[in-house]
């Protein structure tokens, strides 16, 4: 446990104009720290290791798609979660990534502090690192707290962000495809 983040959540919540040693505050600092650690173990986290070896020969050339991926992010703005689902398309160049591993890649970079823009870049970076694919399409679709909670406050706001690489980007056949399963 982080003892300096422990003592920064107290100050925080101390400089909030709340009494730290509060029955129901007590033990919160700690909580918030150990919290905030788990919320970002993206940045201990590498591709290479993430992947550990799981990227098989495959004849498939035909586009692969893995659709609604929940993802639990903190916006670096505001440190406020934003909640939504990735979507991840590849074309095969000979390999294939192990299924999970793409739930794996949307977690490492989710769990940072991010921006959804910059969240969607990595991910289909990533997936085209690891696989050499063709072309990779990413979308999220989020809900920022920092939207609904502060600010304009509302509530049914979201946000879509896409990624587009190789055939995904040059070939408009492509792309479409990708789209069209997505909404299916």
């Amino acid at each position: 446990m982080n003892e300096d983040l422990t003592h920064h959540y107290r100050e925080i919540i101390a400089g909030l104009g709340e009494d730290p040693d509060r029955e129901g505050l007590r033990d919160t600092p700690k909580r918030a720290a150990k919290a905030m650690q788990f919320l970002t173990h993206g940045y201990h986290q590498t591709l290479e290791e993430l992947v550990n070896g799981a990227v098989f020969s495959s004849d498939t050339d035909e586009m692969v798609l893995i659709k609604d991926i929940e993802l639990y992010s903190l916006c670096e703005h505001h440190l406020l979660p934003f909640i939504g689902k990735c979507h991840i398309g590849y074309l095969p160049n000979g390999k294939v990534l192990g299924l999970s591993k793409f739930a794996r890649i949307v977690d490492m970079y989710a769990r940072r502090l991010q921006i959804q823009e910059e969240l969607t870049r990595q991910i289909a970076n990533a997936v085209q690192e690891a696989t050499g694919a063709r072309g990779v399409g990413v979308i999220i679709e989020a809900r920022h707290m920092c939207m609904m909670m502060r600010g304009v406050e509302k509530q049914n706001s979201s946000m879509k962000t896409s990624v587009m690489l190789g055939a995904f980007r040059e070939q408009q056949i492509t792309r479409q495809e990708f789209l069209t399963l997505i909404h299916r």
